[in-house]
């Protein structure tokens, strides 16, 4: 998501208590009929399984969820005994015949399912058409709801192929993962659409829509791709389908294998939980991550778009062709498609300097997360398909890219990229665990990358550096794990990471320097006193130095001897390193205020965020602590913000829209007086129909602003602009923006909005609870809110789902005192926190990290602020 005779490629050994199918039988084939009923929200399904009896046997047992079998009949015999395990999600059938093995079974069903509103297995998505709500079917099978969806061997493991049939009235289109075979008429208002058989593939990458759709086709390409939405929206598709077709040419060059499907259709989803789902030749998307008009788009919408393309057409290889064994290897899907959205978006858009932002981005998401106790190996075993949506997070995407980027340094791309290809073409059609890369890649490079990629996927964590500085141009470094809260115990700190120290002197770069005992010493190759721990950023860990030495690196940046992820990673390791109490947040405010001359839109993004960290850790302090921090904002932005201003031109590079747009925001946030002034008046003129008056780059900003000080009547404005938007992004920038007012009585009302499905959807119910995220008041009513209706929540929002773990997050790990964790962990220790408990975890050591930070270090920083003459007495 955003995820041949096939057999494992080698012998894995499964837990005992994992929860996995029997192995007496093998699909081989599924022929499966659907149709959905829209009036009664159900579907009529019938289905034939080819097995491979591989035992003599009684039984087959399959998957399933909320499904109702009317009929079941093997070798033609009909079943009478059939048994169900709702806890395990499985139905087994007793044949009547005993089943030998090396023999061929056929077992027929006739069932009929939910059409369910869950954006679960197969379900129904919603919108409006001129004025009537109007319905199509879809699905979403990752990681466990194809059994939602049809009875089936609901593993990764079990390849299968599959002839799908959908009927439906004759004015819908039908979509699958393969293209049509023949349309028949079943009656005067229906059809019945059969596809081609599909290669061999997992259940979870199994899909198919049906509903009013229109398309544009992009045919650059060697197969047609076509972007489908609901009517009047799919020239919105353009740019997806243009950025498709060059990704496949990209993608079927560097892995040097055809993509392996006829066509490749992607479809804009009104109600799905993920950004996009990569099921083989028939993608899923959210609206908002498939659909843009370039023309009134901003910059980081038209990035994600790009990204979030590039990275489902990677999984056609990466997942698709290939799979892992079970889920333990998700992050081999996930982690790797991450890495090759960049590295396309890299080839392709290169004035974009992606890989520049992809410090701030993706390796900071990684490092963040997983600097939690509540973290996870990249390789994590799952038992039950509770457990496995928990997993979808920035260790299996961010960590897991981040190691891939890592090994691609380590190695060089080109053997890189080869090594990938050749474990593509050796596993094609088949699954693999994470050891089958290694091994790929050890072969092209001839280092053992098995050994030392194994410390890394296989423990949790990742060490700081800690340096020491001898004398005579010589350097101790030493390793040790590192966690946000400062609290690791000895028997948490036994892990010893192969680290690539990646020395930066005025020499240039040496990457020979491996640290993988705890400590060692190096000798510095120059007289001349600048150095710098991991160049360019591609190591995964934090580097602590000695208190002179941050300012020194801070001259450094001044004196252009650091490139940009130098600086970025810097910054980063700054803030987190301050925020833990490894070093003093007076290291981190003075490197960030040397830098106030500061260029580099990413840069800038890192600094602003680190500040932000440091608000978000004060945010139950005093007034006048949070308005020195806004002062120090502003001071630090002035002179950047004088120079670009504000205005947006089309001869506007990248990232001069970049800068713009994160510079304003801020400024916004601050209280700049000039940019709050301008935004009101911009709003004003807005809401009274001059649509140029708001670019769409600082839009969001506009929006927060006018909320954050706004009354009853901008309540009103915005949510107005909420129901009737003129595109989904500025629909989702009003929602976003109903967070941020100040008013009790007002956010009494946007609460009250969260769980009124009518008027946002599930999917989107965390977008206004960033806002309310954001500052104290907003943090204490989203605590309310939940404590008051959690039955409500936990009902909308099921622990099987993804969803209720986020929720739980963004509604108290906002909180950074004592008491009010105390609070947290009294409600959920009456409660079964069964699907959720990592995401409960995680937000408690986050509130811990802000706990340890507010108490250790605000009196330091109030002085620092006085003493640097930020007023702390007085509202700005």
């Amino acid at each position: 998501m955003c995820r041949h005779s096939g057999v494992a490629s080698s012998a894995q050994t499964v837990p005992s208590d994992r929860e996995v199918l029997p192995t007496n039988v093998k699909p081989t084939h599924y022929d499966l009929t659907l149709e959905p009923k829209f009036d009664g929200f159900t579907f009529d399904g019938e289905e034939t399984i080819d097995f491979d009896v591989k035992e003599d046997t009684d039984f087959i047992t399959l998957n399933t969820l909320e499904i109702k079998i009317h009929e079941a009949t093997i070798n033609g015999t009909k079943i009478t005994d059939i048994s169900y395990d709702d806890a395990k999600q499985r139905v087994t059938f007793k044949s009547p015949n005993e089943l030998k093995a090396g023999s061929e079974a056929k077992l027929y069903l006739k069932f009929t399912g939910e059409l369910n509103d869950k954006m679960a297995g197969f379900y129904r998505s919603s919108y409006t058409e001129d004025g009537k709500t109007k319905y199509l079917a879809t699905t979403q099978m990752e990681p466990t709801d194809c059994r939602r969806a049809f009875p089936s061997y609901d593993e990764p493991a079990a390849k299968a192929k599959f002839t799908i049939h959908l009927i439906a009235d004759k004015e819908l289109v039908c979509l699958s993962n393969m293209d049509v075979k023949e349309t028949m008429d079943v009656s005067d208002s229906k059809k019945k659409v059969s596809f081609n058989t599909t290669p061999l593939m997992s259940t979870y990458l199994v899909a198919f829509v049906v509903g009013d759709l229109k398309y544009v086709e992009d045919l650059s390409f060697r197969v047609p791709i076509r972007v489908y939405a609901t009517p009047g929206s799919e020239h919105l598709g353009k740019y997806a389908a243009d950025i498709g077709a060059k990704t496949l040419k990209f993608f079927e060059s560097k892995f040097d294998i055809p993509y392996p499907l006829p066509k490749c259709d992607m479809v804009a989803i009104h109600d799905f939980s993920a950004g996009a789902m990569e099921n083989f030749g028939l993608i899923t998307y959210r609206t908002v991550d498939l659909l843009i008009d370039t023309a009134n788009t901003n910059v980081h919408t038209k990035t994600r778009v790009t990204e979030v393309v590039m990275h489902e057409l990677a999984h056609q290889w990466f997942g698709n062709l290939v799979t892992m064994d079970f889920w333990d290897g998700l992050w081999l899907n996930e982690g790797f498609a991450t890495w090759m959205s960049w590295f396309a978006c890299d080839s392709l858009y290169p004035e974009w300097k992606v890989w520049e932002s992809y410090v701030s981005d993706s390796l900071q998401q990684a490092l963040s997360l997983d600097s939690l106790r509540a973290s996870h190996p990249i390789e994590v075993p799952v038992k039950r398909a509770d457990e496995i949506n928990q997993i979808f997070d920035a260790i299996s995407y961010s960590k897991g890219s981040s190691l891939l980027k890592m090994i691609s340094k380590w190695l060089g791309e080109d053997d890189f990229i080869k090594g990938v290809s050749n474990y593509l073409k050796k596993h094609k059609w088949g699954n693999t665990k994470t050891s089958d890369l290694w091994e790929s890649l050890s072969e092209v490079s001839g280092k053992d990358v098995v050994k030392v990629m194994d410390i890394w996927t296989k423990n949790i964590g990742y060490p700081v550096v800690q340096v020491e500085e001898l004398g005579s141009g010589k350097l101790k470094v030493t390793q040790n794990r590192f966690l946000a809260t400062g609290d690791v115990k000895p028997e948490e700190d036994k892990t010893l990471y192969p680290v690539f120290l990646s020395l930066k002197t005025s020499e240039g770069i040496d990457d020979s320097l491996v640290l993988d005992s705890r400590s060692t010493t190096i000798e510095l190759p120059t007289s001349d006193d600048f150095y710098k721990i991991n160049a360019n950023q591609f190591g995964i860990y934090r580097t602590a130095y000695l208190t002179e030495r941050w300012s020194k690196l801070g001259r450094a940046g001044v004196d252009g001897k650091l490139s940009v992820e130098d600086r970025t990673g810097l910054v980063a390791d700054a803030g987190s390193l301050a925020s833990s109490g490894f070093i003093s947040t007076v290291a981190l405010l003075n490197l960030v205020k040397s830098w106030s001359g500061e260029s580099n839109h990413v840069v800038w993004d890192e600094i602003l965020t680190r500040i932000a960290a440091l608000k978000a850790a004060l945010m139950f302090e005093s007034e006048e602590l949070n308005n020195g921090l806004k002062a120090l904002t502003l001071d630090l932005i002035s002179n950047k913000l004088e120079a670009i201003g504000w205005e947006f031109s089309d001869d506007d590079s990248y990232d001069d829209q970049q800068l713009k747009s994160l510079l304003f925001g801020s400024a916004a946030a601050s209280d700049h007086k000039e940019v709050v002034a301008f935004a009101k008046d911009a709003f004003a003129k807005f809401v009274a129909g001059d649509k140029k008056a708001v670019n769409p780059n600082i839009r969001a900003a506009i929006f927060n602003t006018v909320a954050r000080t706004g009354d009853s009547e901008t309540y009103d404005q915005l949510y107005k602009i909420y129901t009737n938007p003129e595109s989904i992004e500025e629909k989702l920038d009003a929602l976003r923006s109903l967070g941020r007012f100040s008013d009790p009585e007002i956010l009494n009302k946007v609460a009250g909005l969260l769980l009124q499905t009518d008027i946002i959807k599930p999917q989107d119910i965390y977008i206004p609870m960033q806002g309310m995220r954001t500052h104290k008041t907003g943090v204490e009513k989203l605590w309310d809110w939940l404590l008051v209706n959690w039955d409500a929540i936990y009902k909308l929002l099921p622990p099987g789902l993804s969803m209720l773990g986020s929720v739980v997050i963004i509604s108290t790990s906002g909180f950074t005192k004592p008491e009010q964790k105390k609070a947290v962990e009294e409600f959920f220790g009456t409660k079964d926190t069964k699907g959720y408990d990592q995401g409960l975890a995680q937000s408690l050591d986050i509130i811990s990290s802000k706990i340890s930070w507010s108490s250790r270090d605000s009196d330091v920083i109030a002085k620092w602020l006085s003493e640097n003459g930020y007023d702390t007495k007085s509202k700005l």
